[in-house]
């Protein structure tokens, strides 16, 4: 495949189909036309065409997609070929949901620490996870080939804890705090703002019931 620059867009939409084809071929679905992977996944055949092309193609003419190879090719794409290590920084309510949460294990992120600066909260094990305290995080990170640091702690410690995270060698950052952090280039940084979610489906909803009442 080509180096090119692939739009934000291409990307965004890469697990929606890995996601759709893994439960085509959970259901034996076979082969796939363009304009019937449309029609499960509510994206025109042409944009779906010109995803695909970004990264070679993946069909025949006449014959359309086969699953199982599509799905995992653009498993290769999005990197669920390889193994990464996370921990999960802020062991609350969001924290322990995540780190419950087996199916991240299922695509290749393997969970091994949870760390919290609240005392009461150390030597809480969540799942076979223990909760440690932060001071303990930047050792465990080298001694552990940490690649993924989840952040679901407060905006006020935030940017101080990412900056020590990228000093010790984290690769890459998943932001739940309400803040957007400036790293260095090559870290990448995944911001996650549960309230603009609610916020845009907020306008949606109002969107909607402007214009049916027109």
């Amino acid at each position: 495949m080509d180096e090119k620059d692939i739009s934000q867009a291409v990307i965004g939409r890469l697990p929606r189909y890995f996601r759709y084809l893994g439960e085509l071929k959970y259901e034996g679905v076979e082969r796939i036309s363009s304009q019937e992977l449309s029609e499960v996944m509510k994206v025109t055949a042409s944009q779906i065409r010109q995803d695909f092309n970004n990264f070679g193609g993946f069909g025949q003419q006449g014959y359309g997609y086969n699953v199982e190879y599509l799905y995992q090719e653009i498993g290769k794409i999005l990197g669920l070929d390889k193994k990464h290590n996370l921990i999960i920084i802020g062991a609350g309510n969001l924290g322990q949901a995540l780190a419950n949460y087996m199916n991240f294990e299922r695509r290749g992120f393997i969970m091994k620490g949870l760390f919290d600066s609240n005392p009461e909260l150390h030597g809480k094990q969540v799942r076979d996870i223990i909760v440690q305290p932060m001071d303990h995080i930047m050792e465990f990170v080298k001694e552990n080939e940490i690649d993924i640091a989840v952040l679901t702690i407060p905006k006020t410690s935030a940017v101080e804890v990412a900056e020590h995270l990228v000093q010790n060698g984290i690769r890459a950052i998943w932001n739940f705090a309400h803040v957007d952090l400036n790293v260095p280039e090559g870290i990448q940084v995944e911001n996650v703002h549960l309230s603009d979610s609610l916020m845009k489906l907020s306008y949606n909803i109002n969107r909607y019931d402007t214009e049916h009442k027109k």
